[in-house]
């Protein structure tokens, strides 16, 4: 039995997730009854439908229409009075529906939806005689009330992690140094990740999407310009955008304390899968999707109208644990191993496909990491397009297409001064030609400022921070705080890691 086994009650088993599995559990009792109102239903259409039959064969004619039958109230025919053929409560039946909607309009509410919650609650039928009803739109339009347009929409932080460290422990302690450095560098653990969400949202952030901000919009010539949004919260609350790097689960991190994939579980919802070294497979919420997961199940308000974070994908290794590249499957590939031989890339690449159409589904977007990893800036315009090309035809068809958004690697951007615009220079300049070609509208660098935007008629831009180990080493060690907007890094900081965190 490995280390994740030996610990599992502490990284992802009944402790750990319970939780998650308790909200789960609600989740299958309210589609039990959704499922029960359905085959109530169907069953009484089927019992009146044989009545009428058996009169029409039996007791009347063509011209002689069968007596109408009260399959409800009444009736000694179909069980007691107020009941379906099968004794179901019909009342019951009506009560257990618009209560399954109230609690769905609830959420909406909860989530700064207040026109979708007011509008599912009006959709059922006679709730203006259901006090319940009647009472939850009244609080929908007092909540719709308090809610105003935020007014620093420039001023809106888009922080991002690396793959998550499930045990400090392990990562932090490998034989190989360089990966040790690298890794307390540039990533967080699951601990701080917990930390640093309860902290955010204790102090009002609120997660919201890319496109909330800023969205391409139809001008009366028919060209298109992007504009600013508009979001509205309640006062006290901070709207922030979220992202992860590199959510490929590499092979090079195999074995280094990390979750192996993303999987649909059960339930539907997107969870981790961790290959053991006994060959067993362990499920949990070990990674930033799943754990965010659950944090919204459990505190909707956490996200404005359903949003979610951006993930922004490479290709060289595959997406989302799955090995999708063509060399996997390709012996004459320079790249291919032996040990490939056994991977299946037609079926990793619908599994991918599905667990990608689910999370979006849910709410999340993805992004281009570039295909391997490259700085698209130090690239020559055509190396830039060649690895571009790889990306559109390689990792964007998994993600459905249309995939509008790129997140640098290394933080990077497309040349020197290209903060001062993509005009700056004609060799950035073209190769955001190139990248606006292929569909891109957002462009994200990562930069050490609370917050930094700029917008052009033709695209979005807005650097990201990093919450990471040399971050938040920095906070602690007195050397410098950039996250105190943000969380308290005394607080959150691992004590599993090496010290001092190094920059390199």
């Amino acid at each position: 039995m490995d280390h994740y086994e030996n610990r599992r009650g502490q990284y992802g088993g009944d402790s750990r997730n319970s939780r998650a599995r308790e909200l789960r559990r609600r989740r299958r009792r309210r589609r039990a009854i959704r499922n029960r109102i359905i085959f109530g239903c169907v069953l009484v259409l089927l019992i009146v439908g044989i009545v009428f039959l058996i009169r029409w064969l039996f007791g009347g004619s063509e011209d002689t229409p069968p007596e109408s039958v009260n399959v409800t109230a009444g009736s000694e025919e179909n069980g007691e009075a107020g009941t379906g053929g099968d004794g179901t409560d019909a009342a019951g039946s009506e009560a257990a529906d618009w209560q399954a909607v109230l609690a769905e309009a609830d959420i909406h509410c909860q989530q700064y939806n207040y026109d979708v919650a007011i509008e599912m609650v009006q959709s059922v039928e006679g709730y203006e005689n259901i006090p319940e009803l009647t009472e939850a739109i009244a609080r929908y339009e007092d909540e719709k009330s308090k809610a105003v347009p935020y007014d620093k929409m420039s001023e809106i932080t888009h922080v991002f992690y690396h793959t998550l460290v499930i045990d400090g422990n392990v990562t932090f302690h490998l034989d190989d140094a360089n990966k040790v450095k690298d890794y307390n560098q540039v990533m967080t653990t699951i601990d701080e990740f917990n930390k640093i969400t309860q902290e955010m949202y204790d102090r009002g952030y609120v997660l919201v999407d890319l496109h909330d901000i800023a969205h391409l919009e139809t001008q009366p010539d028919g060209t298109e310009k992007m504009v600013w949004g508009t979001i509205y919260l309640p006062e006290g609350k901070t709207p922030f955008v979220l992202s992860q790097d590199d959510v490929s689960y590499y092979e090079y991190m195999e074995g280094d304390g990390f979750a192996s994939r993303l999987v649909i579980d059960e339930d539907g919802g997107i969870t981790n899968e961790i290959d053991q070294e006994d060959g067993t497979v362990i499920r949990g919420s070990y990674d930033m999707v799943p754990l965010l997961e659950d944090f919204i199940a459990e505190h909707p308000d956490f996200s404005y109208r359903g949003a979610r974070g951006i993930i922004a994908l490479t290709g060289y290794n595959g997406i989302l644990g799955y090995r999708t590249a063509p060399k996997y499957g390709d012996p004459t590939d320079s790249s291919y191993k032996e040990e490939y031989a056994s991977i299946d890339v037609e079926s990793e690449r619908q599994k991918a496909t599905e667990v990608a159409a689910r999370m979006q589904e849910l709410g999340w977007r993805f992004a281009s990491h570039s295909w391997g990893h490259r700085d698209y800036g130090a690239l020559s315009f055509e190396e830039m397009q060649t690895d571009a090309q790889k990306w559109e035809e390689q990792v964007e068809p998994l993600l459905g297409g249309d995939i509008d958004t790129i997140i640098f690697p290394f933080g990077a951007d497309l040349g020197t001064g290209s903060w001062r615009g993509y005009d700056h220079t004609e060799a950035i300049q073209e190769k955001y030609q190139y990248l606006d070609s292929l569909g891109f509208d957002y462009y994200c660098p990562v930069d050490g400022a609370q917050y930094w935007t700029q917008m052009k008629d033709g695209y979005f831009r807005q650097g990201r921070r990093n919450l990471d180990g040399i971050r938040m080493w920095w906070a602690v060690s007195g050397e410098k705080d950039t996250l105190s907007d943000l969380f308290d890094a005394s607080k959150v900081f691992d004590p599993s890691r090496p010290t001092p965190v190094e920059d390199l």
